[in-house]
């Protein structure tokens, strides 16, 4: 039985995990302002916790257990693309780019069809790059601006940014979560994304008709003419098409960063000095949230050694008594796994295995499984408000992720629509129609051993 080959873990490793998320939130609940606990407070003292616990080890080994998380090629990857999308972010505005970009979009869609437009452009370009951090990073700054000369709220602005980057990163034929889902599961990427599609389309076409709905009386508020330079948009045009590309998110952000002040400086907006300090601004502004991301990293890794990842393993697993229950059981173990790391594609790496043994024992298909790993971790990624998307759309934008919550529509109905798609038994298949292992994206799997 698959139940019986995971370890019971330890449900007491758990305990930083929940202390930071209720001193987190529920500072903020209580005092009616999520501004009041800051981010960073919250997950050294949750680390503080993670590093008392277990007795067992020497102190020095718990802190040699902790910096490896938190430096973790992962984690350092992360913290580098908050600091490079500060310094490109702050350069932009400083040279206009963001007011002549959202000038364009406010000029060409209707005012009420504004958060409609970003979330497709989102999904459009989540899909294309494989990548929801590049989306975010790319997306933020013009989702910014648009809610800034609205009556658009910039919590809004930003979900709607997640929602579009977390629809790519879940059907993406090059996203590491769709890859390590289709590897793990020993399926077909083409068979896995046609499933996974028809599960989640309802979910995008709800979330456009509720962007659509609730903004609808914010089209007076745009009213006018909007000036912009065309010349002043190219820094966003060449990162997104950079992006498509497949250029490196890292080489993008630099590049654009570099396009933007030459601009700026040809047009008067910045001295060279002025340039620089720009950048430096920019990525000061970040530098929290790397902070932040090193913690997260190192408390997640803490946890996970002292048992907590394999008691949430243990725990699901060994409830499962039917089929259904067993498709249940595969989307609560990736839930729990990206719940406590915050990141899909970890998640699913971890949970991949156990998910196909327990979808072997009860007769799952493959591309039934692998669509519930990919939808389940994004759904949780673009909810959760200390994971990557949440703190860099956050970061940029100055508001609390817990604020963002609320309008993260296209993850809940994500979610909503693999439960649903468990419920009623979608999709049927055949037998000699189950998906096979390809050798699609094998190239690119290497991103995960």
């Amino acid at each position: 039985m698959s139940n019986n080959k995971t370890k019971q873990g330890s449900l007491l490793a758990l305990l930083p995990l929940l202390i930071f998320v209720l001193l987190f939130i529920g500072t903020g609940v209580f005092a009616k302002d999520f501004s009041k606990m800051p981010l960073s407070v919250a997950i050294i003292i949750a680390g503080a916790i993670a590093l008392m616990m277990n007795r067992k080890e020497k102190l020095t080994t718990k802190i040699d257990i902790f910096c490896k998380g938190a430096g973790h090629p992962n984690i350092i990857l992360m913290c580098i693309v908050f600091i490079l999308a500060g310094a490109f972010a702050g350069v932009a505005k400083g040279m206009g780019a963001v007011d002549s970009t959202v000038n364009l979009g406010l000029s060409l869609l209707p005012e009420n069809l504004l958060m409609v437009g970003l979330f497709i452009i989102g999904c459009f370009i989540s899909t294309s790059m494989g990548t929801s951090m590049g989306t975010v990073v790319a997306l933020a700054p013009i989702g910014i601006g648009i809610a800034e000369q609205t009556g658009i709220p910039m919590a809004l602005a930003m979900a709607t940014v997640i929602g579009g980057a977390m629809f790519g990163d879940n059907l993406s034929m090059i996203s590491d979560t769709t890859i390590a889902a289709v590897r793990t599961q020993n399926t077909n990427m083409k068979d896995k994304f046609k499933t996974n599609f028809f599960i989640v389309l309802p979910g995008a076409i709800l979330t456009a008709i509720i962007l659509g709905v609730i903004t609808l009386g914010e089209q007076g508020s745009v009213a006018g003419d909007h000036p912009y330079e065309i010349i002043k948009v190219l820094p966003y045009l060449a990162v997104l098409i950079a992006a498509l590309l497949g250029v490196n998110v890292l080489i993008v952000l630099l590049g654009g960063t570099i396009f933007a002040g030459i601009i700026g400086m040809a047009y008067g907006s910045y001295t060279f000095t002025e340039f620089l300090q720009a950048v430096a601004q920019g990525v000061i502004s970040m530098e929290d949230l790397a902070i932040v991301a090193l913690m997260i990293g190192g408390v997640v890794e803490i946890i996970k050694h002292n048992g907590g990842i394999d008691y949430l393993l243990h725990f699901i697993s060994s409830r499962i008594k039917s089929k259904k229950g067993a498709e249940f059981g595969i989307a609560g173990l990736v839930s729990a796994a990206d719940i406590a790391t915050a990141n899909n594609t970890i998640s699913i790496v971890m949970a991949g295995p156990l998910a196909k043994e327990i979808a072997d024992e009860y007769e799952i298909d493959p591309r039934k499984s692998a669509s519930l790993l990919d939808i389940f971790s994004s759904c949780w990624q673009g909810i959760v408000p200390y994971g990557g998307q949440f703190l860099v759309a956050s970061g940029l934008a100055a508001i609390s992720p817990v604020s963002i919550i609320p309008y993260s529509f296209y993850p809940i109905l994500l979610g909503i629509c693999g439960v649903a798609a468990i419920l009623i038994g979608y999709p049927k298949y055949r037998k000699a129609d189950a998906g096979t292992k390809t050798k699609e994206g094998s190239s690119l799997e290497k991103k995960l051993s």
